[in-house]
């Protein structure tokens, strides 16, 4: 008989997934629809960043986050800064990508994250990997591959976007690690801090580019839809706050790998979703290269989990049974130190790829 309180805690961590899931699903639906009646990325960002901001203000007071945090003004400008212009950069591009390509397409060519975070990983911070998490990446790229050449609404602009936001997406998650490791600020904290400062920023960049592309056009929205743009454009806001939420809630339950799986698992309840309710139309051959790509994210990060545990089990010195740690670094006049392990570190930024 299981354990009451383990089954208790499974129950949670499942409805927790499925409402991760279904929001997610529906932010990508509303987010395609909203975009194919008000084709204006920027404003649809400018309103996501938005309800972060209004909405994550409550909630960190509520959960009781500390609300100011230790930065010195040169880390801001260095990191920070950049940090949220990536994070705009990033939205942007993504928008812009399911608005001219189908959701589950876009989704797919967003799979090829691990690929870019390898490849960045190595240039920026010198980080080395297995051949195993290098083969890995392998059926990512040939499903990325044929889902492009058998994609019937195939678009450039769209293909580009989705690759310049996997990019970004990318870069966010090595450098809001860095600030998670540098400063301790609590990953919601961070979130609220950047969606605030990117809405600050680019302000005049969304007057410049749609403001006045709206103001000049009479007809951008039809008449009969113009109270229903208004609601898809809040429910867009709140879900995409709400998938955040989720995300964060339940990268707190589990481990590292767990949360890669239901990750990649999301992004397949996503696309047939999104082929459900869209109803772009797909060939055989297209859903087989997308159920390898995702196949191979869920390879990678399976590939990289062992690489992270065999370099934590290389990293502890092997001692004999009469020997207490504790004992045997005294003598030496060595005192231990805690280290953090890659993979308590990789818990705090799952995050970023929760859009």
């Amino acid at each position: 008989m299981a354990d009451p309180a383990q089954v208790k805690e499974f129950t949670k961590i499942f409805m927790l997934c499925i409402s991760w899931y279904i929001i997610s699903a529906t932010n990508n639906v509303v987010g395609k629809t909203v975009l194919n009646v008000f084709p204006y990325p920027v404003t649809v960002t400018m309103v996501q960043l938005l309800s972060i901001t209004l909405y994550s203000g409550p909630v960190l007071s509520l959960w009781g986050v500390r609300r100011y945090v230790d930065i010195s003004w040169k880390y801001y400008f260095k990191i920070i800064v950049p940090l949220s212009l990536g994070k705009f950069f990033a939205s942007v591009t993504s928008h812009v990508s399911i608005w001219k390509v189908p959701v589950s397409y876009a989704h797919t060519v967003k799979a090829t994250m691990p690929l870019f975070t390898v490849i960045l990983s190595r240039v920026i911070l010198g980080e080395k990997q297995t051949n195993k998490v290098y083969i890995s990446l392998a059926p990512i790229i040939i499903g990325v591959f044929i889902a492009t050449m058998t994609e019937l609404s195939y678009d450039s602009i769209g293909l580009i976007s989705a690759l310049l936001a996997t990019l970004g997406f990318s870069l966010q998650n090595i450098f809001s690690k860095k600030v998670l490791r540098d400063t301790n600020i609590h990953h919601l904290r961070l979130l609220h801090l950047l969606a605030r400062l990117s809405l600050a920023l680019f302000i005049p960049f969304w007057a410049i580019f749609d403001v006045r592309k709206i103001m000049r056009n009479d007809h951008v929205i039809p008449a009969d839809k113009i109270m229903e743009c208004i609601f898809l454009l809040f429910a867009d806001g709140l879900l995409n706050f709400l998938q955040n939420l989720v995300a964060f809630t339940v990268l707190n339950f589990v481990s590292p790998l767990t949360y890669s799986v239901a990750s990649a698992s999301k992004r397949i309840f996503v696309i047939i979703i999104s082929l459900m309710m869209l109803r772009n139309p797909v060939t055989g051959t297209n859903v087989f290269g997308m159920m390898t790509a995702v196949f191979g994210v869920l390879w990678y990060n399976k590939a990289k989990y062992d690489a992270n545990l065999n370099k934590k089990k290389a990293s502890l010195l092997p001692l004999t049974n009469n020997e207490s740690p504790l004992l045997t670094s005294q003598m030496n006049g060595v005192y231990p130190v805690t280290i953090p392990s890659p993979n308590v570190m990789s818990q705090t930024n799952g995050w970023i790829n929760s859009v």
